[in-house]
């Protein structure tokens, strides 16, 4: 293909996709799609400040995908969203639209999700919002997408009719085509892709029938079996190559106030953005220390559940079904960084014993492979839930190079 390829984000969260696709130097982001507000301050500050963006509050399209007509014609006044052109315009301005990239919010396909909720998320709007990623495929016709999510996806049935079977419907009515046996091809490990993180998530590749000089189901088998591997890592990332060189945040004698937030560790205005402590009490701060230290020594007093489980009815005087501790292991790749990570922290303790706190936001941040100059702006709270949301930019680069790849035989 010559010249950059062209690119429209939908529900682009804070960035993780479209930094990956920028960091190959291929991609020329048109727009990104995204309806909540500190997404997409987070978004807009990436592009102008690493990627030189004049434009980022045109490019960062502030808007519900659901209303389809709308987001692509323009709109002049809202009372949610500030007005603009619309992404037909952003489109025909940028000369046209190869690929369109994104993946609805997972939360509504989530196995967790459908386990806590007594209907099992089958009333859940999101289990339908690829309706509107679908129109949005139909409207422009790109050469191809990727639609990326959760692994539960695969077996959620909303109205007894399997989410597989619907989206793959949904994009052959419009000519476009996905890999038949998705768990098998397009259930990928992050950990292959140098995240150091145990995450997985399905990478749906869509290719235009119309456009491409092969029988879709051969090109997208190359896609999964031979191109895309060529980009997986040498080296399996673990906690202590990603988080252990961060500047340590000890825990204080007694709690402190700074401009009238609460602190139960000592921390600097490091150079590195957002690597500020959670408030602590001093009972989670004991279960903390006393946990990383059973790691340190190799007593492993606290190696089952079971233990766990104990500990906490020991220091709470409260029984619970699940184990709700788990210290990240220096030589081993983290647990998932989810969504809810902004609700607690206390199943991502920091491993060094003396620190006796949950990972920060940065931390996070580098288990998700964002670089420390990616500036994650708002409170804690939409901080945290911003990084577990997002895809990781070392998986989506690897996804960028591949598509490269797979465009070039036909384009």
């Amino acid at each position: 293909m010559g010249g950059k390829i062209k690119v429209v984000d939908l529900f682009a969260g804070c960035g993780g996709l479209t930094d990956g696709f920028k960091k190959t130097g291929l991609y020329q982001t048109i727009a990104c799609v995204e309806w909540e507000k500190e997404p997409c301050n987070t978004l807009k500050k990436r592009l102008k400040e690493r990627w030189g963006y004049k434009n980022p509050d045109e490019v960062v399209i502030q808007f519900d995908i659901q209303r389809v007509e709308s987001l692509i014609n323009g709109w002049e006044t809202d009372p949610v969203f500030p007005a603009h052109q619309g992404l037909g315009k952003m489109a025909e301005t940028a000369g046209g639209l190869d690929i369109i990239v994104g993946g609805p919010p997972c939360q509504a396909y989530s196995i967790a999700g459908r386990v806590r909720d007594e209907n099992g998320m089958n009333d859940d709007y999101r289990n339908f919002l690829f309706e509107s990623y679908v129109k949005i495929v139909d409207h422009f016709r790109p050469k191809a997408f990727i639609f990326e999510n959760v692994p539960g996806m695969l077996s959620a049935t909303p109205g007894g009719i399997s989410i597989v079977e619907r989206v793959t419907e949904a994009f052959k009515e419009i000519g476009f085509e996905i890999i038949a046996d998705l768990r098998r091809f397009a259930l990928l490990d992050c950990t292959e892709f140098g995240v150091p993180q145990s995450r997985k998530r399905v990478i749906i590749l869509g290719v235009n029938k119309n456009l491409i000089c092969e029988t879709p189901q051969i090109a997208l088998l190359k896609f999964y079996k031979h191109i895309l591997p060529k980009y997986k890592s040498d080296k399996l990332e673990t906690v202590e190559d990603a988080i252990m060189d961060l500047p340590k945040i000890f825990p204080l004698d007694e709690p402190t106030e700074l401009k009238g937030k609460k602190y139960s560790h000592f921390f600097q205005n490091f150079e590195i953005p957002n690597h500020i402590p959670r408030m602590h009490n001093k009972r989670d701060m004991e279960i903390f220390r006393e946990l990383a230290s059973d790691i340190e020594s190799k007593q492993n007093k606290f190696a089952s559940i079971d233990s766990i489980k104990e500990l906490y009815y020991q220091k709470t005087g409260k029984r619970s079904n699940i184990h709700k501790y788990y210290v990240l292991r220096r030589d081993k790749p983290s647990n998932t960084i989810p969504a809810h990570l902004y609700k607690d922290g206390l199943r991502h303790i920091h491993p060094d014993s003396a620190q006796a706190r949950t990972i920060t936001v940065r931390e996070a941040a580098r288990l998700q492979t964002f670089d420390d100059d990616f500036e994650f702006t708002g409170s804690l709270t939409e901080q945290y839930k911003m990084v577990g949301n997002a895809v990781p930019p070392k998986l989506a680069q690897a996804i960028a190079l591949a598509l490269r790849d797979f465009l070039s035989q036909f384009f």
